[in-house]
């Protein structure tokens, strides 16, 4: 079970401790079970109750999971060893296609627009007490929310993308709680979860985004709120068309009760039209928009609209821990918003020539791939350590799948931002030739 590991502590915060400090330094492994309640507190000497305790603070921490008469256990990531901090080792010489970041060629120049933002600082500081969002990008994000079919709503400003799930999350969530997210999905919401002690509930997808089915099946299965990508999703390229965005809002309608949370990181690098879920007479909502993709992942800022509610408990969270994001940076935002000299339609089709050509490739090789919209091209694997390792050796570094799954089957994910369309069918050769003679499935999950 643990191996020679001996768990040690009288208090369930020293036992709690003692396991976190395991875990982090690789004394025990990701999916090692833990001891019953009752042989550890028999073996440490202590109540039962003491380590039920221990083990509830490990799981609300996002270390352990507990599934009753199942037993605990390790979390295969727990918050101590994030997805996207597993290395991925680059060759001399071969291409990166496997962080996720957008193409810096395609990125707006910074420079002017931080120079107003710090013009503006200059001539009237920001001081405490000072509003805590600039009027400017408020007046933009609420134009652009409206334009998208997005309804009225209370604004706020976060760190970006995941800082504003989480405190979304926390806003109407306990410990212990459910939440239906993309499977396969975005690493890093599926590592905050645990962190935030909440379950996942896997929901399959395909192209076209979650399949009703899958979330209603969550649903009912007792998942309270949802979280959806609405357009680029991560890892799959999935974006939501009029008809699955109309089949999930019918999902929904019968379960009233249901945190709806909408993930616009895409903003500013798509081409398909915003697909809304919540409706106005959906009560708990929030639509998040992120400057991450189209301005650059140091630019920690995301404009969120949603019902009075929760972004109420938001903004009352947000003072009494960072206080507001950074003036200077939502005016930088708001600058570029603005008046950004590559419009958004001129880099999305950037990013779906290389997509479509990378499709068009494999697909000439018979290898079945996603990315119908976003950074990345998901392609379904029958493994996918060895795939990695084979892509390595002919100069192409791929993500394993593993980071961005929780039940669906393998699958590598290419990011294919910044890959020249001329060299798609040399990358689609080389995956075909470490593929032989097995090919790729024929669907996400």
């Amino acid at each position: 079970m643990l191996g020679e590991y001996l768990i040690k502590g009288r208090r369930a915060s020293e036992i709690a401790a003692d396991i976190e400090q395991a875990v982090s330094s690789g004394l025990l492994q990701p999916g090692a079970a833990l001891p019953p309640l009752r042989d550890l507190a028999v073996e440490l000497g202590v109540n039962p109750n003491t380590v039920a305790a221990a083990y509830r603070l490990l799981r609300d921490r996002g270390v352990i999971e507990t599934a009753g008469r199942k037993g605990s256990r390790v979390l295969p990531r727990p918050v101590t060893s994030p997805r996207d901090q597993i290395p991925i080792p680059v060759p001399a010489g071969a291409r990166n296609l496997a962080d996720g970041n957008p193409d810096p060629a395609l990125l707006p120049a910074l420079a002017p627009a931080l120079a107003l933002a710090a013009a503006a600082g200059d001539a009237h500081p920001v001081l405490y007490g000072h509003p805590v969002a600039d009027p400017a990008l408020l007046a933009l994000a609420r134009a652009g929310f409206l334009a998208d079919g997005v309804p009225d709503g209370a604004l706020a400003v976060c760190s970006g993308a995941l800082d504003s799930i989480g405190r979304v999350l926390n806003s109407a969530l306990r410990p212990g709680d459910q939440v239906a997210v993309e499977d396969p999905g975005w690493g890093s919401l599926l590592d905050q979860l645990p962190a935030l002690g909440l379950r996942p509930a896997p929901v399959r997808l395909d192209d076209q985004g979650p399949l009703p089915d899958a979330l209603a099946a969550a649903l009912t299965a007792g998942a309270r709120a949802v979280v959806v990508t609405v357009r680029a999703q991560n890892p799959t390229g999935a974006a939501l068309t009029p008809a699955r965005a109309a089949e999930l809002r019918k999902v929904l309608a019968r379960h009233p009760g249901t945190l709806v949370i909408e993930d616009d990181h895409g903003h500013g690098i798509v081409d398909q039209p915003y697909q809304a879920l919540a409706t106005a007479d959906t009560p708990h909502w929030a639509v998040i928009r992120s400057a991450a993709k189209a301005y650059g992942p140091d630019l920690r800022v995301a404009v969120l609209t949603g019902d009075e509610t929760t972004i109420g408990r938001v903004l009352g969270r947000q003072r009494l821990d960072s206080g507001w994001v950074s003036l200077l940076l939502q005016r930088t935002v708001a600058e570029l918003w603005r008046t950004d000299a590559a419009p958004a339609g001129s880099v999305a089709a950037v990013y779906r020539e290389r997509r479509e050509a990378v499709l068009r490739a494999l697909a000439g090789h018979g290898i079945t791939a996603y990315g119908a919209s976003g950074l990345n091209v998901w392609v379904p694997v029958p493994e996918e350590s060895g795939v990695i390792a084979g892509l390595a050796q002919r100069g192409w570094v791929a993500a394993p799948g593993a980071r961005f799954r929780l039940q669906s089957p393998p699958a590598v994910r290419l990011t294919v931002a910044a890959l020249p369309a001329e060299l798609a069918p040399a990358l689609a050769a080389d995956l075909a030739a470490v593929l032989l003679p097995a090919r790729a499935g024929s669907r996400l999950g």
